[in-house]
């Protein structure tokens, strides 16, 4: 792999990024009540300390022992798909993360399977390790919640 296709890689993820970013600004716009506001704004900001994981990632290929191998509680994939019509309820606003956090992490799985080059795999399962922490981060939220009995 070249330096220009890993950087190429990298722009690639920092820009699923800024989307997540605006993702939660714009949520946070259309969201009635100030805790909920609060809380987009935490997600948002966490979308913005991906950026930077990611771009701390640029020079230094992650290691096979730096690749996190995250637990997946498999919660989003049981959960309704279309998160477009969902209210900004804290319930939804968590499923609709979860749902953006799932995608990315197969986007990401997918991608290093469907490369050859050990280097670019590698890659890829790093951007997916770190995705399948957001996901069970919000997974973890939305089972705290509900054995709330909410």
């Amino acid at each position: 792999m070249t330096t220009q296709e890993f950087n190429e890689i990298l722009d690639f993820a920092v820009e699923r990024e800024k989307e997540a970013v605006q993702f939660y600004r714009d949520l946070q716009s259309m969201a009635p009540f100030a805790d909920q506001k609060a809380f987009l704004k935490e997600l948002e900001s966490m979308e913005m300390g991906h950026i930077i994981v990611i771009e701390n990632m640029r020079g230094k290929l992650p290691s096979e022992n730096e690749i996190k191998h995250v637990p997946n509680l498999h919660i989003s994939e049981y959960l309704v798909s279309d998160v477009q019509d969902l209210d900004l309820t804290y319930q939804s606003i968590l499923i609709k993360a979860m749902k953006r956090e799932e995608m990315s992490f197969q986007l990401y799985t997918d991608m290093s399977r469907k490369f050859p080059d050990s280097e670019l795999s590698r890659l890829f399962a790093s951007l997916a390790g770190e995705e399948a922490g957001h996901k069970l981060k919000f997974e973890k939220l939305y089972d705290e919640w509900i054995g709330k009995g909410n």
